[in-house]
């Protein structure tokens, strides 16, 4: 397992180790189809249902025999709400009533948890860092810390606890993203360039995903 990179509260390198939990952070996968499988799931649980089509009964009009049966030389039509004729019905389209979630089980989604925050440690962007304590709650005030750790791309900030300071800090910030350590999911992770993860919330990671073992 490899050793994260580590940095104090004021965003200067630190050469101190940290004992990681196995049973979380090196839990490197063979393939990556449990991590699809929840990543899709994410996507599918969080989409809206917007589109929906008239069908053939629900489109107006079309109360009358558009012309005779016989006799006109063209093929025989019984209302102009058919799905073939422009503006008729539509055939199988999408009501809005569709279910489009998909289900995982909850032990499923914890053994992706911890195979993405292993990949993540593996390739280098999951970073330590001792506590974010913000006294301002200003935007700059974290640009500044971030520019000193030399975090650049999509950061995702994982924390025990969540208070206003750091909120207030990084909301205007587009490619910042902070989240408690019990609301972490793969989505996240695999979309940042940088996991940036608080001390403090390891051994929350630790008791939620059951890494009792070092």
């Amino acid at each position: 397992m490899k050793t994260p990179k580590m940095y104090t509260k004021s965003g200067a390198a630190s050469s101190s180790k940290i004992a990681l939990p196995k049973a979380v952070f090196a839990q490197l996968p063979d393939t990556h189809n449990l991590l699809k499988q929840v990543y899709v799931s994410y996507l599918a649980n969080g989409r809206t249902n917007l589109a929906t089509t008239k069908q053939r009964g629900e489109v107006s009009g079309g109360g009358r025999k558009p012309w005779k049966q016989k006799g006109t030389g063209r093929a025989r039509a019984g209302s102009i709400r058919s799905p073939i004729w422009r503006g008729g019905g539509i055939t199988f389209g999408p009501t809005g009533n569709e279910n489009y979630s998909k289900k995982v089980n909850k032990s499923a989604k914890r053994s992706a948890l911890k195979q993405a925050l292993s990949v993540a440690l593996n390739e280098g962007s999951l970073v330590i860092i001792d506590s974010l304590e913000l006294k301002e709650g200003k935007t700059k005030e974290f640009v500044k810390l971030q520019d000193k750790m030399k975090l650049q791309g999509k950061l995702l900030v994982v924390v025990d606890e969540l208070n206003d300071t750091l909120r207030r800090a990084t909301n205007n910030l587009g490619s910042v993203s902070v989240v408690r350590a019990k609301h972490l999911n793969v989505f996240d992770i695999l979309n940042a360039d940088t996991v940036l993860l608080e001390k403090s919330a390891i051994e929350t990671l630790k008791i939620w995903l059951g890494g009792g073992d070092e």
